[in-house]
């Protein structure tokens, strides 16, 4: 009972949040993690993600991973995550375009957009230490992650402006030529602090967390709240809420909650 009351609690706090403007989405990811012996694990992982309250897939990716436990407190982890992403790219009309000087559009009116699936590659080392007070577990992570995004043409842009007849096509018509959007390097630390709840012989352990990116500034926040649930010894799944705020409009990020769930294969 109190575990189908804790998912209708994380079912419900994304629908009453989408009173506000922000997106929705959801996601799906599994994970196979092998312990080759006390210390060291190595483990594959893929996740798909949906953006545009679920009807645009946002995402596919995989991965590689190995950690290594230092001393009881303190596990480093390296990985590599291959993203293949649908891109959507806006652009805006400032005070300086002749539209807006004239009076024909006001400022922040949509001008160009472009969407398409492009790759990236994501490398990144992490620092895991952990405490416990009774029941408590405590964690932060300190994850340092480099993605390299290569450059990729497209055939053409969608325009919203027709200047022949000087009138705004809603619904925006093509521009016919191509356009390359160079590569991008990307550095950011994350910093992950985790609570989680467990108790000895009980299949379900709740927790929360709050994940800070940081670039040359605070970039985005995510807030997290959900349950892993045991079914045996090598199987595991898991249900959770995330709350992204996004302070930066890199890549045209916006705010977005998340519904996700994930499975978990140990052996």
């Amino acid at each position: 009972m109190k575990l189908k009351l804790f998912s209708i609690v994380l079912m419900m706090l994304p629908v009453a949040a989408l009173a506000q403007s922000d997106d929705f989405g959801t996601i799906l990811s599994v994970e196979a993690d092998h312990k080759v012996n006390k210390k060291l694990s190595v483990g594959i992982e893929a996740e798909m993600r949906t953006r545009d309250d679920v009807k645009t897939t946002d995402r596919w990716s995989a991965g590689v991973n190995a950690s290594y436990k230092l001393t009881s407190w303190l596990k480093a982890s390296a990985g590599y995550i291959f993203l293949y992403d649908n891109n959507e790219k806006l652009s805006y009309y400032d005070e300086d375009d002749v539209e807006v000087t004239k009076g024909i559009l006001d400022v922040g009116t949509l001008k160009r957009s472009a969407e398409y699936w492009g790759s990236r590659h994501r490398f990144q080392f992490s620092l895991t230490g952990s405490y416990k007070i009774g029941k408590l577990d405590f964690s932060l992570r300190e994850r340092a992650q480099y993605t390299y995004k290569p450059e990729r043409t497209i055939d053409s842009r969608t325009i919203y402006f027709d200047e022949d007849e000087e009138e705004y096509i809603a619904e925006g018509f093509s521009d016919g030529t191509s356009h390359t959007y160079k590569s991008k390097n990307k550095f950011v630390l994350r910093s992950r602090l985790q609570v989680e709840y467990k108790t000895k012989g009980f299949p379900i352990t709740p927790y929360a967390s709050v994940e800070l990116f940081n670039g040359m500034d605070l970039q985005k926040v995510r807030y997290t709240i959900g349950y892993d649930y045991k079914i045996n010894k090598q199987h595991s799944m898991g249900l959770y809420y995330r709350y992204q705020h996004v302070n930066s409009d890199d890549d045209n990020e916006v705010n977005r909650h998340y519904v996700g769930l994930s499975y978990q294969l140990k052996f």
